[in-house]
């Protein structure tokens, strides 16, 4: 078994436009003086990452690593979550996803795919100079706007999605390979990747791609009422990333998965502070320890009701309290009556 690295934190929900959210030599001194050791990095902001220089030099990538590192943070990973998204899009959400591309591709979907693909390989070429195994992303969607069969789905509509989909991916999740890198998906309600049988239909397109992994993120499977335990069992080999983020779902005779259409506050299912949701982290620990996850425990904060800083705070020390340092020894081995194999045949009667 390993320990569990962190705490790290998630910085997508905290650049801003105030200090000290607004400069990485800011936001990383934050992170480090609320109790966190790591940080996952969000690409699609050039305050914080010069993503072209990233990809090109590890001369770059040592100096700006190094700063956080300074500043009391390493980096754990880095995240292409919006730039994923984009690499599939239906057209039903064209307009809405706009805002996620670069200006200068914006209104043409094939450029702003393109676009989406390279961004996703600088990044992983960026992984590779710095040194990181793995990165976050997101599958995007095709299939999504037809996840509720009414009317019934021509047959066929799923599969040729799924097909586009893998197709799309290959070549990026090739890249992956040659930079040794593994591509975690976030399993996450609007992506085609939703839980694990999605997971699995894209896995079997990519022919079992060995860097098609997943990040592990039980609050959505809380809000999807899935096991998320089971989950950690099921996937424990493809597992490679872990967002630390609780979420509580408590349906009425009014509503349920779906929401109403109401907002985060007004949810049967929303995402909570860690220890405000229904999330048994103690048994998430256990299981992730016990299953040999060896990656950081990062803390990704959406709450409905409580300040982000305190979440922050509160979300460091609490994964301090539940990471579990392994233990190098049995707990009986004090019992332990240094037999051998000739012991043992005696003790089981086979030279009798």
């Amino acid at each position: 078994m390993k320990t569990i690295k962190g705490p790290g934190l998630f910085l997508g929900q905290f650049l801003g436009d105030a200090a000290p959210f607004d400069t990485w030599d800011g936001i990383t001194k934050w992170a480090a003086e609320c109790g966190f050791t790591g940080v996952q990095v969000p690409t699609w902001d050039p305050r914080f990452i010069d993503l072209v220089k990233a990809a090109e030099s590890k001369g770059y990538c040592e100096d700006w690593a190094g700063q956080a590192k300074a500043n009391g943070v390493e980096v754990t990973e880095l995240s292409t979550h919006l730039q994923g998204q984009l690499v599939a899009v239906h057209p039903a959400y064209d307009e809405a996803f706009e805002g996620f591309a670069a200006e200068h591709v914006r209104g043409d979907p094939k450029k702003r795919q393109a676009w989406a693909v390279d961004q996703v390989k600088k990044s992983l070429s960026a992984s590779k100079n710095l040194g990181i195994g793995a990165h976050a992303t997101f599958s995007g969607a095709l299939a999504w706007p037809y996840v509720y069969p009414w009317p019934q789905r021509p047959a066929g509509l799923i599969e040729q999605a799924f097909d586009e989909l893998a197709a799309r991916w290959t070549p990026i999740l090739d890249h992956a390979e040659d930079c040794g890198v593994d591509i975690c998906y976030e399993i996450h309600p609007g992506e085609d990747l939703h839980d694990g049988v999605s997971y699995e239909m894209f896995l079997e397109r990519t022919g079992n791609h060995a860097r098609a992994c997943m990040l592990y993120d039980p609050s959505h499977y809380v809000l999807q009422c899935m096991d998320y335990l089971d989950n950690i069992d099921i996937y424990r080999d493809r597992i490679r990333m872990f967002h630390v983020k609780d979420a509580e779902f408590n349906p009425t005779g009014r509503q349920g998965v779906y929401g109403g259409y109401q907002g985060w506050v007004d949810r049967a299912g929303r995402f909570r502070s860690l220890g405000d949701g229904q999330v048994d982290f103690g048994a998430v620990f256990s299981k992730l320890t016990a299953n040999d996850f060896d990656g950081w425990a990062v803390v990704e904060w959406e709450c409905a009701l409580k300040h982000p800083e305190d979440g922050a705070r509160e979300g460091a020390q609490f994964v301090k309290d539940h990471i579990i340092r392994v233990t190098p020894h049995a707990f009986d081995d004090f019992a332990g009556s240094g037999t051998d194999e000739a012991a043992n045949r005696r003790m089981l009667g086979l030279d009798r």
